[in-house]
């Protein structure tokens, strides 16, 4: 089976192993690991790659549930297990490798923000390809239903998505919606209409990966899932707990599930081996459920 063929069958998730320097901290101490125990930045990344090479390593981490792992630059530089990473995803794990690419984010505007400049993003998609990554990932953040904000996000996320299909990857566009904002409903709708505006313009034989916020209405992104310019479309927690992303996520027919946090919810240092393998099962098992409940 291709790697395309794996996602596009689509029967389990893809999983958010791509905290950056930003996030990593919290990451660390939802883990069980304070900031007194690095540091400095090198340290600490030791330490993310530490648990990363944990969850990877787990028996029930395979492509029969977990279809696809996206992944830090900095991950895909280092190893799982004495192999580089993208290989031992797949060639191991029957996983589906992807990059996240963006670097951060702008400050807010227009209700929104916008990624910062990649002036090294062919570079960087050339080496990705070269370590047979398949697809990138991009995120931006919408805070207000602001239509000229969500269409200035949307219009980047597209061009960016360009840029990857032309070195030959598939981009997962990622404009997500902040769960805590009182008009995220009229937020999607003018997001959900914007993308569709923009998915004509993807060339022929070509197809892009959405990942969105799961919706206030069910549902709301089924001609989404049916375009035939949309490879697959995967939801991302934004903060809700793994019960509430989960049932949320049954409700809407053909998403599955992309969570970074939920995924990684009750994963302690502290664990012995079983324990945590144990942990991370389970974790699987009920998001790989409400992925494909639909």
């Amino acid at each position: 089976m291709s790697m395309a063929d794996k996602i596009r069958g689509g029967q389990g998730f893809i999983a958010a192993l791509d905290q950056s320097g930003g996030s990593t901290p919290k990451a660390l101490r939802l883990y069980g690991v304070e900031e007194s125990a690095y540091s400095n930045e090198s340290e600490m990344f030791d330490l993310i790659h530490d648990m990363r090479s944990r969850i990877v390593a787990a028996p029930a981490f395979t492509g029969e549930k977990v279809i696809g792992a996206i992944l830090f630059e900095m991950t895909m530089d280092r190893e799982f297990a004495g192999k580089s990473a993208p290989a031992y995803l797949w060639e191991d794990k029957g996983v589906v490798p992807f990059l996240k690419i963006d670097k951060g984010l702008e400050a807010e505007a227009n209700g929104v923000q916008l990624m910062k400049p990649m002036p090294d993003l062919d570079a960087l998609l050339e080496r990705a390809r070269g370590k047979g990554v398949f697809g990138t990932k991009e995120r931006s953040v919408i805070a207000a239903a602001n239509p000229e904000g969500i269409k200035a996000i949307v219009a980047q996320q597209f061009e960016v998505g360009d840029q990857v299909l032309a070195q030959g990857l598939v981009p997962i566009l990622e404009p997500e919606v902040s769960i805590s904002i009182a008009d995220k409903a009229e937020a999607e709708d003018i997001l959900l209409a914007e993308i569709l505006a923009h998915l004509d313009s993807v060339p022929d034989g070509h197809q892009v990966m959405l990942k969105l916020t799961l919706p206030s209405k069910a549902n709301l992104y089924q001609p989404l899932v049916e375009h035939p310019k949309v490879m697959k479309v995967v939801a991302l927690s934004g903060g809700y707990s793994r019960d509430e992303a989960n049932a949320k996520l049954a409700l809407n027919t053909g998403m599955i599930a992309s969570f970074s946090r939920a995924l990684t919810e009750g994963l302690t240092a502290q664990q012995s081996d079983t324990d945590f393998n144990g942990a991370i099962a389970g974790a699987i098992d009920s998001i790989h459920a409400a992925s494909i409940a639909g």
